[in-house]
């Protein structure tokens, strides 16, 4: 047999249905996967959401097309898609009891390895769910953190998503030693699980305590860095995920900072010196933000966040290919508020303008236009009107860059003379 003849290919999203073109595609045999032993199969997974009273049917789609970005990120394979409208999603189980034996059904039906949860989950609703599917649950939270885990490359992140993970993993321990519960009463019968618990979130306390105290080191040394590097104005790349942060570096500092059209392709931060003209500057390439950032990250991944915090200049990078850019923007703006960096002078630079498309209308059509109508030059007037210091680029073709460029100088000029006013000659 050829492999290729059973290989997942990733499909397509149909939103009237919520199915993938590839959900009927043969699943091979235990002695099919065993002859390819050196391959890896991908695992399969059923996507799962709610659309509550504040959501709309369009925005729960959209949030699935990211989620299905995120599995496919982390090496998964979507075989369906469920949205279930709900008032708010169910205490117990997430998703309402005929709807659970719906995905029950499409479980079997399409030899589905686990589900994943566009929420993060509650340690009750995590349970329930695994009890009633007998499969595994992945929520949003923990795909994401599986992501970073394979992301990280040096020891630094490979830290900062440990702890996270270990501070997710705390509150849900109660599931994982099921098999140490009491099985019946009675003198003599008890078993050894609340002490096996009891045990492992000790081991777990005292490994975050060891991480913490060895970001706490981490965080000093970078401190002191970043005050070697006082004497140079520091300009920080900020944005949602796989908005282009790491090829603007590249094409900015003629670098080759590794730049992938995949979720979280950056995870260390990534510090150059860049010359525009006769001005001398660092500029930071930082981790992507995302909806429903876990806190978890946030609090661990600080001492790389405090590039950002302490920049004189944010670059905030935004798709404007995007069809939900204005609520990406909305996330970033959210997090940098969360660490301290909403009052930073920022610079938005709309990236991706050569893939941007909009929906003529017709001369006879009458009804109100959208953006979704917009030509470009429409949508850099509302932004520019809006916003002000926008910018719309294209790193891919180098459209505007110069522009930009030139816009940096002045920026950077203007910071540099306030902060060093009797060392402005060279300007």
């Amino acid at each position: 047999m050829n492999r290729s003849s059973w290989k997942t290919n990733k499909g397509k999203f149909k939103g009237d249905t919520g199915i993938w073109e590839n959900e009927n595609q043969r699943r091979p045999s235990p002695q099919e996967r065993n002859t390819f032993s050196t391959d890896i199969v991908p695992e399969r997974a059923i996507l799962v959401s709610v659309c509550d009273a504040r959501t709309t049917m369009e925005r729960a789609e959209e949030y699935l097309k990211e989620l299905t970005f995120l599995l496919e990120t982390a090496g998964g394979v979507p075989v369906k898609t469920v949205i279930q409208k709900l008032e708010r999603p169910d205490s117990r189980t997430y998703v309402g009891s005929g709807k659970l034996e719906e995905i029950k059904e499409y479980k079997n039906a399409l030899d589905a390895d686990f589900i994943v949860v566009d929420d993060e989950l509650s340690p009750a609703q995590l349970r329930n769910l695994e009890k009633e599917l007998q499969c595994r649950i992945l929520d949003r939270t923990t795909l994401i953190l599986d992501i970073f885990a394979k992301r990280a490359r040096t020891s630094v992140a490979k830290t900062q998503v440990e702890l996270a993970q270990l501070q997710y993993m705390l509150p849900r321990l109660t599931r994982m030693w099921t098999h140490l519960e009491r099985q019946r009463g009675g003198i003599g019968m008890r078993g050894p699980g609340e002490t096996q618990i009891e045990t492992d979130r000790r081991l777990i306390k005292e490994k975050i305590s060891i991480l913490r105290q060895q970001l706490e080191k981490i965080n000093t040394q970078k401190t002191l860095q970043r005050k070697n590097r006082e004497s140079l104005v520091r300009v920080a790349l900020v944005g949602y995920t796989n908005v282009g942060k790491s090829t603007l570096m590249n094409l900015l500092s003629k670098s080759d900072v590794l730049a992938e059209n995949k979720l979280f392709a950056t995870l260390d931060t990534t510090v150059r010196k860049v010359v525009i003209g006769n001005l001398p500057f660092l500029l930071t390439d930082t981790v992507g933000f995302i909806r429903k950032l876990p806190t978890q990250l946030v609090e661990s991944f600080k001492s790389t966040l405090d590039e950002v915090v302490e920049a004189d200049l944010l670059l905030h990078v935004v798709d404007i290919s995007h069809p939900d850019h204005e609520e990406q923007i909305a996330a970033v703006n959210r997090t940098l508020e969360e660490i301290g960096a909403n009052d930073k002078p920022t610079i938005m630079v709309f990236n991706k303008i050569d893939a941007y498309t909009y929906i003529d209308k017709d001369e006879d059509d009458l009804t109100p236009a959208t953006r979704q109508n917009w030509n470009l030059e429409t949508l850099q007037n509302y932004w520019l009107g809006r916003q002000g210091n926008s910018f719309f680029v294209s790193a891919a073709t180098r459209q505007n860059i110069e522009a930009l460029r030139e816009k940096l100088y002045s920026e950077i000029s203007r910071i540099h003379a306030i902060r060093y006013p009797y060392n402005n000659f060279l300007y």
